[in-house]
């Protein structure tokens, strides 16, 4: 028996979505009383200025650095949560991951390949947008198939490919574009701004919408390719569909957050445990509690050390590991 019905956990999520990134606009190097935040965001709405100078600057700070950088987390935990779930449905795989099919190997090739001047006409974040596409193109034509072993052999092949000669250009590059393709592959919120929200935020959302209306099908697909076929749905079609799906949405992601590890991998797991993976409202509390872990993974990278900032690669990383090793040795104990 699961330990939450889906509505009992959407009820806690939430609030907890909307408390978790006014908690993180509150706190940061300089902490910000809360009802500041509020009034913050309040006058924004409105439109209005206030003409207090120490509230100018305190205005400031939570609309133009914390605010989009909560949001760009929150987008980002939900984008990379439900891209884990889809593949994990899609290739019946439970090590699936957003990552799996080169996504971020091409995205990084195309960042390095900017930052290195291979590349001077086109900024970083569209060069690793394009570099990630690529990548994926060139798995759904080496998997025209669809089969899943095809797709996670040639996703697993693509991306040691582009890792490799992203690696080369690394080590023939100076050292001030090693440094910076280093920071931008552990993954930072720190380049948020309201611009940069838009292109990740539309093609998150209109990706969610899109596989929440595939609900049904994706649950047959989860059965066994036989079992869908004979409830009428188009298998090939679906999963290259959602693969392609997927991938915009992860690779829209890594151009403008970086490489952030594990939280396709660990938030579906999670989701299974709490409330199972076979109704609607599953999608929907994936996608929250990616945005709320991701919120305090990216604060406690910014508060673990003074004046200090760790990669939120870096964050995920270790968590993801920490809870697969409990994982295991709760089944090992059961098998037992």
């Amino acid at each position: 028996m699961l330990p939450f019905s889906p509505r009992f956990l959407l009820a806690l999520l939430i609030p907890f979505a909307i408390i978790s990134p006014l908690i993180a606009i509150a706190l940061g190097t300089a902490n910000i009383h809360f009802n500041e935040v509020l009034g913050a965001i309040t006058r924004t709405l409105m439109a209005q200025v206030s003409t207090d100078a120490k509230t100018m600057l305190s205005d400031r700070i939570i609309v133009e650095l914390r605010m989009p950088r909560a949001i760009l987390a929150m987008i980002c935990g939900a984008g990379l949560a439900v891209s884990g779930s889809v593949l994990q449905s899609v290739t019946r795989n439970p090590l699936a991951d957003p990552y799996l099919f080169g996504i971020s190997s091409g995205a990084s090739l195309g960042a390095i390949l900017a930052l290195t001047g291979g590349i001077v006409f086109l900024p970083l974040s569209v060069c690793a947008f394009l570099g990630s596409l690529i990548a994926v193109a060139v798995v759904v034509v080496m998997a025209r198939d669809g089969q899943v072993e095809t797709l996670v052999l040639s996703g697993v092949a693509i991306s040691f490919l582009l890792s490799s000669i992203a690696n080369l250009l690394l080590y023939f590059s100076d050292p001030q574009a090693m440094q910076a393709v280093l920071f931008w592959s552990l993954g930072s919120f720190s380049r948020a701004t309201w611009s940069t929200l838009i292109t990740p935020a539309v093609i998150v959302a209109t990706a969610i919408v899109i596989i929440y209306q595939f609900q049904r099908p994706l649950q047959a697909l989860m059965v066994g390719d036989e079992s869908a076929h004979t409830q009428g749905v188009a298998v090939l079609p679906l999963r290259l569909g959602m693969l392609i799906l997927t991938a915009l949405m992860t690779s829209s992601l890594v151009a403008t957050c970086g490489g952030i590890g594990f939280v396709g991998l660990m938030i579906p797991h999670i989701i299974r445990i709490l409330i199972g993976s076979a109704s609607a409202s599953s999608l929907i509390a994936t996608a929250l509690l990616g945005g709320v872990l991701m919120v305090w993974v990216d604060l406690l990278a910014r508060l673990i050390l003074p004046a200090q900032e760790l990669p939120v690669g870096v964050m995920t990383a270790m968590l993801g590991s920490v809870f697969f090793i409990g994982l295991l040795i709760k089944r090992n104990q059961r098998f037992r």
